[in-house]
């Protein structure tokens, strides 16, 4: 029998935090020693995280135990203080969710390698600090790789994506409250949204030429989670051709699946899965990416991360239902 490692949580009151609780009381090589929470300490997970109920026994706390893995589920800005703070245990591996060491020089730097399996599966089975992708990058890179390791990009890529309400966390504000999300649509961070620089990053490791810009418009959608996006650029490559180049880029992959079909949103709710689709108009091609932001987009693939770098089978406490209707 497998020996059980422990994990820990830091940060394991929000959306992520508790997405990642249920997934690790549920996977079959891992005991969740702890789940960290200064606002919830001493409150139970299941009075915090209802779904829990019948699940566990475990109450948050403020103190920070000695683990296998640390997941950080803080706030962006936050899991830097924390390590600065908190030097983990030799032979602890951190797996941090927030954008504080996705891009170069501070990954590196501080011994972080970026954490999406698909294109840094090998460098990923033996980091000591991995820094999980944002949730909108996951989306837009598994969409665009394919084209960048064929050099394929050779214009500027146009990326509209939407995201449900879990996408901007529990803190309060007026575009979270029910009464602006329901029946409503609209655009933010026009341009400039935070996930940009990890996506021309990680498209450079394979056309480290690549200067043609990634236009993003981002959309908060009337919905809880999920994320569709489109991207499309000018290729006049033959669409079956693309579309077999796509399959062998992500064969061997246990997440990510080319569909013959457009996709949408309930076939990946609930579940670690990507799936991408190719459609060509002229000398546009676009493909369309959807994910779960707080599965394939955080906690998910956060705990994929953590069977990489732990020897476990990638899909282990990862083969999940979608919601489907």
């Amino acid at each position: 029998m497998m020996k059980q490692l422990r994990a820990g949580v830091i940060g394991g009151a929000g959306y992520a935090g508790g997405e990642l609780v249920r997934l690790l009381l549920n996977h079959p090589h891992v005991e969740l020693a702890f789940v960290q929470s200064k606002s919830q300490a001493g409150k139970r997970l299941d009075a915090v995280h209802q779904d829990l109920i019948g699940d566990t026994e475990l109450t948050f706390t403020e103190e920070i135990e000695a683990a296998d893995v640390w997941f950080l589920a803080l706030g962006h800005g936050d899991a830097r203080k924390f390590l600065e703070a908190n030097e983990p245990p030799r032979g602890t591996v951190v797996i941090d969710l927030s954008n504080d060491f996705r891009l170069e020089p501070e990954g590196p730097a501080a011994g972080f390698v970026y954490g999406l399996p698909e294109l840094n599966r090998e460098l990923i089975r033996t980091a000591r600090h991995i820094a999980n992708p944002g949730c909108f990058a996951t989306a837009i890179q598994l969409a665009l790789l394919p084209l960048a390791a064929e050099g394929l990009i050779k214009d500027a890529a146009h990326v509209s994506g939407i995201t449900g309400s879990t996408g901007a966390g529990q803190a309060l504000s007026e575009t979270v409250h029910f009464s602006w999300r329901h029946a409503n649509v609209g655009v933010y961070k026009l341009f400039t949204h935070q996930h940009l620089g990890e996506i021309g990053q990680s498209l450079r490791q394979y056309q480290p030429k690549l200067k043609h810009p990634i236009h993003f418009v981002p959309y908060r959608g009337s919905f809880t989670r999920g994320i569709l996006v489109t991207a499309y650029t000018t290729c006049t490559e033959p669409l079956d051709e693309l579309v077999q180049r796509y399959r062998y880029f992500y064969e061997g992959h246990p997440f990510t699946h080319v569909s013959e079909t457009n996709p949408h949103l309930k076939q990946v709710v609930n579940t670690n899965k990507c799936v991408l689709y190719l459609e060509r108009q002229g000398d546009q091609l676009a493909i369309v990416s959807a994910i779960d932001n707080l599965l394939k987009g955080a906690a998910g693939q956060a705990v994929q991360n953590m069977n990489l770098r732990l020897g476990f089978d990638e899909a282990a406490g990862l083969n999940l239902k979608a919601s489907a209707f």
